[in-house]
């Protein structure tokens, strides 16, 4: 089916990060695993298939806290796929960390790091070894990569400064000084060598998977951080684009305000974007960060979309977001900006969860965005409360059971009071004996644009499979699917049937189109 009138029809999709995919070493890839699921969607007709950013995690395994805003994360680079192309010779195959058939229940960021640098290391001692052609079209789009030499740069420093943050390194280097630069360079062309090589086999398997999803009728939905990480190769070599001091410190930094869930707001330890620079390179940073990834997906959800608006800015040195103040964004020129490049409508999905005003509604609506709707959160008590499938009016919207930031749907239904439970109970019209079917099911009744599940609630898991707790630090981005789940394709055959009665299933569409 073509792709870009598929985005423009009622569907379904699953979100799973290509971290939780199972049947693969240490972390799930951009190999056979993705192959085989994007196989698995596409056979029980479900037509979209939705992940965290592909960008490489901070310490803590976050992809939303990255260290680039361009680059992939060397996590995903599968091995078997590498071996079988001739990129390194299979007698290295014992000594992979982590090894190539070896699975794990959940992801082990050291060993993934581990695994990587090896993977790297090899790439390069072997690069000798392959054709003119491999050469030439390494060369090729390496030349067509602007962020490509900041980012090697900043990922060689940082391995060498044993990841303390670039404002720490050596004067010289911290200030991005070209002579500095230029003479280290000198002396770490292999390392740099890695970096290059790394981001250009993630690049090669991830087209593979781009091609193969678009042979196969399925959409991929991919994920953008509205703001990124202070400790980035983005702010270490243009800092005149963000609100960053000399020396390192932030000047103004991002966040919310206090609200229901925090009396002090939150700080979210990035720099806030100096948009008047923006402005005079006519939005050239922002706009080739969208191509880029519009290269990868086809469609990205925009995270903090407000913030398009307007943001809450904190001075650099405050502990808390008490005393932050609204600022406007000119957020209206730059979707203008992008809507050109894309020559149509934009692929962007309006992350618009939260306090959001009319101002913000109306940036969204006049270019015709998705907004989004989870169904977790309906259930206040309030007949105007707009996540009840009753309020979602009209297409335009993505709706969601839960999303990766939420409990699982069964995890969710057992801290519920009787109350709320005896709301959800009301509004199906039935005892709840499955509430990640049921809450789903409420779903494919809207006119949504696309029914958005996360795998966990699909297999009825408890918040033992939970990937991420906003405001904690250990335990997140490390879940997994069980290789041996026998259960995950009935789900996901039912899920395609439920979506077919509504008319949502792919296989439905193909048929009727």
């Amino acid at each position: 089916m073509d792709q870009s009138r598929q985005q423009f029809t009622k569907n379904i999709g699953v979100l799973l990060h290509p971290t939780a995919l199972p049947n693969s070493p240490v972390c799930g890839g951009f190999g056979e695993s993705a192959r085989t699921w994007l196989q698995s969607l596409a056979a029980n007709g479900i037509g979209v298939w939705q992940f965290l950013p592909l960008s490489p995690p901070d310490s803590t395994g976050s992809p939303y806290s990255s260290p680039s805003g361009f680059a992939l994360n060397p996590w995903f680079l599968d091995a078997r796929d590498l071996l079988e192309e001739g990129f390194i010779p299979f007698s290295l195959s014992a000594d992979i960390p982590g090894g190539i058939d070896e699975t794990s229940s959940s992801l082990d960021f050291k060993m993934a790091d581990k695994r990587s640098d090896f993977l790297g290391k090899a790439l390069r001692e072997f690069w000798s070894d392959q054709s003119d052609k491999r050469h030439l079209e390494f060369r090729d789009w390496c030349a067509k990569q602007f962020w490509l030499e900041d980012h090697a740069m900043f990922m060689e420093l940082n391995r060498q400064f044993n990841g303390i943050p670039w404002w720490e390194w050596p004067k010289g280097l911290a200030m991005h000084k070209e002579v500095e630069l230029q003479s280290w360079k000198l002396n770490n062309l292999e390392g740099l060598l890695e970096h290059r090589l790394l981001q250009w086999h993630l690049e090669r398997q991830w087209q593979v998977i781009r091609n193969l999803a678009r042979d196969l009728g399925v959409l991929l939905f991919g994920d953008l951080p509205f703001y990124v990480a202070r400790n980035s190769a983005d702010v270490w070599s243009k800092r005149s684009l963000f609100s960053i001091l000399p020396g390192g410190d932030m000047e103004i930094q991002s966040g919310v305000p206090p609200d229901y869930f925090s009396s002090v707001g939150q700080l979210w330890g990035t720099p806030v974007y100096r948009w008047h620079c923006h402005r005079k390179t006519q939005f050239r940073w922002w706009r080739f960060r969208f191509l880029r990834q519009w290269e990868q997906v086809d469609l990205l959800r925009l995270d903090h979309f407000r913030a398009l608006h307007s943001y809450w800015a904190v001075e650099g040195d405050k502990d808390t977001a008490e005393e932050g103040v609204w600022q406007m964004s000119p957020g209206a020129d730059l979707l203008h900006m992008l809507r050109n490049d894309c020559k149509g409508d934009l692929p962007i999905i309006a992350e618009d969860l939260g306090i959001i005003t009319p101002e913000v509604e109306s940036l969204r609506d006049e270019f015709k965005l998705p907004g989004m709707k989870i169904l977790q959160f309906a259930f206040d008590g309030d007949p105007k409360n707009p996540y009840l499938p009753e309020n979602i009016i009209g297409d335009n919207w993505i709706v969601y059971t839960g999303t990766h930031d939420n409990a699982t749907t069964n995890g969710w239904w057992k801290t519920l009071d009787d109350v709320v439970k005896s709301r959800v109970a009301k509004k199906l019209g039935e005892s709840v004996d499955s509430p990640s079917w049921q809450l789903l099911e409420m779903g494919l009744s809207t006119d949504a644009r696309i029914v958005m599940a996360p795998v966990q609630d699909l297999l009825c898991l408890d918040d033992g499979a939970r990937f991420n707790t906003p405001g904690t630090i250990g335990c997140n981005w490390k879940w997994r699917l069980d290789s041996s789940n026998s259960s995950l394709e009935n789900a996901l055959r039912s899920y395609g049937e439920r979506g077919s009665f509504w008319g949502r299933s792919s296989k439905f569409l193909e048929e009727n189109l």
